[in-house]
């Protein structure tokens, strides 16, 4: 299990990613149609959003589909590993730059018919951010093209006319430069945070802490207090940027296999009470607690001595690649 976390806390952490800049389809990109009735499941990246469809880009650029969203599709949010889980949402929440998954069947004009969609949580809440970042940008560039445009069909009234709107011409190009120069800015800042987010679903294990338990109880006893008490003097002397932490409860086979479960879960909010209580641990860098029960036994069950070494809480701590940089 220690070998796996990476990929089991991947989608618990709180990061910053940066998906919008995809949210152009390529010159080169062609229309893909999907024939009716035709099963499909595709991933890609919404390009363009209207109340009742989106366009979505495949993975490479190179195709482009058209996505009909119906009373009877299901959007979800999916996590993956030992938290997997879905969340629904309103199709509202489909929003140009979010990285989708979509299954659904061919219409008769080439549309896929979702039945469902499906993204990550951040992912998401990146689209959600650089939306409010990007749509200003795009509203005052528009604007500015307008008015250049406004002012183009006027010179051509009179040369009277021409003169006195030469100086208004050039203000709107200035600020039509100046809103592309932010708009540049704004997709080579998501550009830099896209090659950061690659690391974000890579850890690193720092160390692990076990601390034991007596039969049958979630009671952290003094010596559990002073293994959890020797670390934290030991994590103050570290350097802690990207670090998180996970806390994962065990149980021996002793018992009712429910209520191990039950038991390695109590043990691992003890553990967590005492983290934030006594050492003020950060709930964001916490990942949701686990009670593995009698899975992943440290020590065999048939003695005694093995069996205290399954009576445990592990505490983890690992670093995410991407905000540890």
């Amino acid at each position: 299990m220690r070998n796996m976390l990476g990929k089991i806390f991947a989608s618990s952490v709180i990061v910053v990613t940066a998906m919008m800049a995809a949210v152009s389809v390529s010159a080169q990109a062609k229309y893909a149609a999907v024939g009716a009735d035709e099963k499909m499941k595709l991933k890609g990246i919404i390009v363009a959003r209207s109340e009742e469809s989106f366009k979505m880009s495949s993975l490479d650029g190179q195709h482009w589909y058209t996505v009909l969203i119906t009373p009877d599709s299901e959007v979800r949010a999916h996590r993956t590993g030992v938290f997997r889980g879905n969340k629904e949402y309103e199709s509202t929440y489909l929003l140009r730059g979010l990285r989708v998954e979509v299954e659904g069947r061919g219409n008769s004009d080439g549309q896929l018919v979702a039945r469902t969609v499906r993204f990550d949580d951040q992912d998401l809440r990146t689209a959600q951010a650089l939306q409010a970042r990007v749509d200003p940008i795009e509203e005052q560039v528009g604007s500015n093209t307008k008015r250049i445009e406004s002012g183009e069909t006027r010179l051509t009234a009179a040369e009277e006319n021409a003169k006195r709107m030469s100086g208004q011409i050039d203000e709107n190009t200035a600020l039509a430069k100046n809103a592309q120069g932010s708009a540049d800015a704004a997709m080579a800042e998501a550009t830099r945070a896209n090659t950061r987010i690659n690391g974000l679903d890579e850890y690193d294990p720092i160390k692990t802490i076990t601390v034991l338990f007596a039969t049958g109880s979630s009671t952290l006893g003094p010596k559990g207090r002073q293994t959890i008490d020797e670390a934290a003097a030991w994590v103050k002397t570290q350097d802690r940027k990207g670090w998180m932490v996970s806390v994962v409860g065990y149980a021996d086979s002793t018992g009712n296999t429910a209520k191990n479960k039950a038991l390695s879960e109590r043990r691992a909010n003890a553990v967590i009470g005492y983290l934030v209580s006594k050492h003020g641990l950060p709930i964001t860098k916490l990942v949701q607690p686990f009670g593995a029960g009698v899975d992943d036994p440290a020590a065999t069950n048939e003695t005694a001595a093995g069996r205290t070494q399954n009576r445990r809480v592990e505490i983890n701590l690992i670093k995410n690649r991407g905000i540890g940089g």
